[in-house]
């Protein structure tokens, strides 16, 4: 239990509870969880084993479909990770042709966060402000881990624009196992930093776009929580290095 202590309050004490799952997955968890039900009523040794298989997938996807609740900073010149997992890649790239109107030519700082079927996979803005767009692109299901995949795999592109005029592009890219991309906004919506924007099904890569001047908080390696861990300070470049060990 985290407690909050703020000489001008009352003490205020923030309790663990287990994440809620996400009303897209609820329908994938009662059918396997019908299914396992059907196959432990049988009779039979393998049917019965089966069925308690079958439980654990649909333990598995509960915790695949998990919707935790995030404390996300609010000083507008923080980025924060839109997904959680593993950053992968940190380069410097141009902006993806769809984004190009929105962001401009030149090159970004592209950090990139690799989502394996065991992390939560809802996205969210990495900044607050007004979704100018949105850009499904169909492609392939390649390894999401290749840098390749950021051009020819299915995606989705966003660009966020803040009230100070910055503007954010960030990246839904399907994996191998990855066949569907979801979106919760709509072009024009005014978001809060660190809101739901869709999910990916199952195991994918999100990839910001950071604007000139700014640089990677993040190192390769490091673990990112979607909507938590700061990813940059817009204009700030840190040029940070580490170890792996």
């Amino acid at each position: 239990m985290a407690h909050i202590d703020n000489p001008d309050s009352q003490l205020t004490a923030v309790k663990w509870r287990f994440p809620s799952v996400h009303p897209e997955g609820r329908k994938f968890a009662v059918i396997s969880g019908a299914i396992a039900l059907f196959l432990l009523v049988l009779d039979g040794g393998f049917t019965e084993l089966l069925g308690w298989l079958m439980v654990g997938v649909t333990v598995w996807v509960a915790a695949f479909f998990r919707d935790p609740i995030r404390t996300t900073p609010s000083d507008p010149k923080l980025v924060v990770s839109p997904a959680d997992g593993l950053v992968t890649m940190i380069t410097r790239v141009p902006a993806p042709p769809e984004l190009r109107a929105e962001l401009g030519e030149g090159e970004f700082t592209r950090v990139s966060v690799f989502m394996s079927v065991f992390d939560v996979h809802i996205n969210r803005t990495p900044i607050a402000g007004v979704i100018r767009r949105i850009a499904y692109v169909p492609g392939k299901f390649l390894n999401a881990d290749l840098d390749k995949a950021s051009e020819d795999n299915e995606r989705q592109h966003f660009v966020v624009e803040s009230d100070g005029g910055v503007k954010i592009g960030f990246t839904q890219i399907a994996g191998l196992v990855a066949r569907r991309i979801m979106s919760f906004v709509k072009e024009g919506q005014r978001l809060t930093a660190g809101e739901r924007v869709g999910l990916i099904r199952f195991g994918s890569r999100v990839d910001v776009y950071l604007p000139a001047g700014t640089g990677s908080r993040l190192l390769l390696g490091q673990r990112a929580i979607a909507g938590e861990t700061i990813i940059a300070e817009l204009g700030t470049d840190p040029l940070l290095n580490g170890t792996s060990q």
